[in-house]
């Protein structure tokens, strides 16, 4: 028997790639990774697949509803797992536009082409097929200095990033309801590790204190967030799509709360041990206290009881040897990074405007 299609938009993301680079190595799926390539993809982050007999890459947004119904056509996939998603919070500020189209537009563009597809399969393959459409902890709001989000909390995005995002779930869930589309969803932590885009928090302070440039940090550095190594994510995800019960959601955390500044320490802890020579020891010395973000939620945490008791995930990575893990890869692959660097963004600060743009 074929190998069967999984479908992974934005594939050469972050966490797509993580995803992809999993899914061929184990080899039971045909992946197949539509990514349009913006700023924050980058195709070096799939190398170690790239010649792989069960890899496919199209250059398509999946807003273009043509691209998105020739490719399901031409591919047939069992699945898909939809990643792809403008998710910078601080752009979003700057420039709402993008998130809207993308995050709103482009899922309901997907929707459209993967319920055609599903309505054209014959029975076994409808029950088979999966949409597995992958969100944030971050449409649920601000938490205080209790409590868990859990997969029923109200939804209360408060950032443009947050609110396209909670509105690409309603979709979801509403092509299920309303057309039996099978779908699964998932809501994520704060994700770390190897490959990120380092305008986020803790690639953007590896490569700046190893440069001995200032670290900044958002008001007091106090906001707590949830952290999730990224391969425990896309192990996690491929359980979700595969074993996952349609119609569900899943939260999935790394059981790792830390303030943006005990995160910025334990980095700098990290480099002064591994960077002995370095003329910017000791590195928490370059910490700098900047305005803070406009909304700035407060606190996310992830309860992720379901997902253990149904499934049987554990996140494997503690936030220590994740974290460890993460500098080690930044140390050694520079070769990845420098070009990203020497692009459109060299690490300067985003989201400080006070309107939509």
């Amino acid at each position: 028997m074929s190998q069967p299609t999984l479908l992974v938009t934005g594939g050469a993301g972050f966490i797509g790639s993580a995803v992809v680079r999993q899914a061929v190595a184990e080899g039971k799926w045909r992946v197949l990774n539509i990514d349009k390539l913006t700023y924050a993809a980058n195709l070096a982050s799939l190398d170690p697949v790239a010649g792989a007999n069960n890899y496919i890459f199209e250059q398509a947004d999946i807003c273009d509803r043509a691209a998105m119904a020739r490719i399901f056509e031409t591919y047939r996939p069992q699945a898909v797992m939809h990643l792809a998603a403008e998710s910078h919070v601080d752009r979003s500020i700057d420039g709402p536009a993008a998130f809207i189209e993308t995050n709103i537009v482009g899922t309901y563009a997907l929707l459209d082409a993967a319920l055609t597809h599903w309505r054209g399969l014959d029975e076994a393959g409808k029950r088979d097929f999966r949409f597995h459409h992958v969100s944030t902890d971050e449409v649920f709001g601000s938490l205080g200095s209790e409590g868990l989000f859990t997969e029923t909390s109200r939804y209360q995005p408060n950032s443009p990033y947050s609110a396209s995002k909670a509105s690409a779930d309603h979709l979801v869930r509403a092509w299920h309801e309303t057309y039996g589309l099978p779908i699964v969803m998932s809501n994520c932590s704060n994700n770390y590790g190897p490959y990120q885009f380092p305008e986020k928090l803790i690639p953007l302070m590896i490569l700046k204190a190893m440069r001995g440039e200032k670290l900044p940090i958002y008001g007091k550095g106090d906001n707590v967030r949830d952290w999730l190594y990224v391969e425990d994510h896309a192990t996690a995800l491929r359980l979700v799509l595969e074993r996952g019960a349609v119609g569900e959601s899943y939260n999935i955390g790394g059981k790792c709360e830390r303030t943006n500044l005990e995160v910025v320490d334990a980095l700098c802890a990290l480099l002064d041990e591994r960077l002995q020579e370095s003329p910017h020891r000791p590195h928490n010395g370059l910490k700098s206290f900047v305005a803070d973000r406009p909304g700035h939620d407060k606190r996310y945490a992830i309860d992720c009881t379901k997902i253990e008791r149904d499934l049987g995930w554990t996140p494997a990575e503690t936030f220590e040897s994740g974290l460890a893990r993460t500098v080690d890869w930044y140390l050694a692959n520079e070769g990845w990074w420098r070009p990203v660097l020497e692009g459109t963004y060299q690490g300067q600060r985003l989201g400080q405007t006070s309107g939509a743009g």
